[in-house]
């Protein structure tokens, strides 16, 4: 009988270490698939192309202008734009860059519209069936600017060509915006011209916009191209830079090869079904309008005592 109950007691706590283990086991399980399930296309959707696609909060359309550094800069476009926003209920996403990227943007219908100059890259634009048509909108002119004491004694040659191969012949230093736009397309052209092929350590290609190109320039001694208008805007910040080829105002420009048309271009709305055709056809009416061209003319007089740029639409 006593041996009966030994076995018995002993039964009963194996019994009772097997639930307490069961229990702990319940109580330290992992999680399962079903009690930790990693995110799903349901639970963790990835962003689309339309859903990329900003809804204004405020009910405005919305209009994408791609455009060059230089109408940014110089700060024409924050001028004129609050104009365009005001008549047509409208904001204007502004993507500013060189004009080979402004131009890319265009093809790959990211943009409404463009704003440019580099007319050869302009046509093609159109050509090839990116664009829908170009119309003037203004102008202004290139500078050759460098130091004050102007080491490679450029000042006052009578072409940028003429200059850039004094440049390259006494490695003085010079900075390349580098980055396709306009202005560089502009520097190559001339560069071509000059029959020089620029390379070596006195050439730096910056892969920068005009206003950090021109900074670059001011603080490190170089030449550099440049529109006059995005000059002007920031003459005061550049104390040791002077114009040596262009002349104090573009009348006084001898050089037509330094001539600077911009133009603007509306996006073929087949490009991308999120094209705002109707808006950019109603930006382009609008800059080229007669109000908006006197605007344009009239912009940098009162500062500068000359434009920044000239318009051109209709002439």
């Amino acid at each position: 009988m006593r041996k009966f109950s030994l076995i018995l007691l002993i039964m009963l706590a194996l019994t009772a270490l097997v639930a307490c283990g069961g229990a702990a086991t319940e109580t330290t399980a992992e999680p399962t698939a079903e009690t930790a399930v990693e995110p799903t296309a349901e639970t963790a959707v990835e962003p689309t192309a339309e859903m990329a696609v900003e809804e204004p909060a405020d009910g405005n359309a919305v209009l994408r202008l791609a455009t060059t550094t230089s109408t940014a800069d110089s700060g024409l476009l924050d001028a004129i734009l609050p104009d365009f926003e005001a008549q047509h209920n409208a904001r204007v996403d502004v993507v500013a860059v060189g004009t080979g990227q402004a131009i890319e943007i265009g093809q790959a219908g990211d943009a409404d519209v463009i704003l440019v100059h580099a007319r050869a890259r302009e046509d093609a634009f159109v050509e090839e069936g990116h664009g829908l048509s170009r119309a003037d909108v203004m102008y202004n002119d290139f500078v050759l600017v460098g130091p004050i004491d102007d080491p490679a004694g450029v000042s006052g040659m009578a072409t940028a060509a003429e200059a850039l191969a004094a440049i390259a012949a006494a490695e003085a230093p010079f900075a390349s915006r580098g980055d396709d736009s306009g202005t560089h397309t502009k520097e190559l052209s001339l560069w071509e011209a000059s029959g020089v092929a620029p390379e070596g350590e006195w050439y730096n290609s910056l892969g920068q916009g005009m206003g950090e190109t021109l900074t670059f320039a001011n603080e490190s001694g170089a030449y550099t191209l440049t529109d006059r208008g995005t000059l002007l805007a920031m003459s005061a910040t550049l104390p040791n830079l002077a114009v040596l080829v262009g002349g104090a105002s573009i009348a006084d420009n001898a050089d037509p090869g330094l001539l600077n048309p911009y133009g603007v271009i509306p996006v073929n709305p087949d490009k991308s079904p999120n094209i705002n055709g109707e808006l950019a056809e109603m930006f382009v009416q609008w800059i080229t309008s007669a109000a908006v061209q006197e605007q344009i003319g009239a912009y940098g007089v009162d500062t500068f005592g000359q434009p920044l740029f000239y318009p051109d639409a209709g002439e």
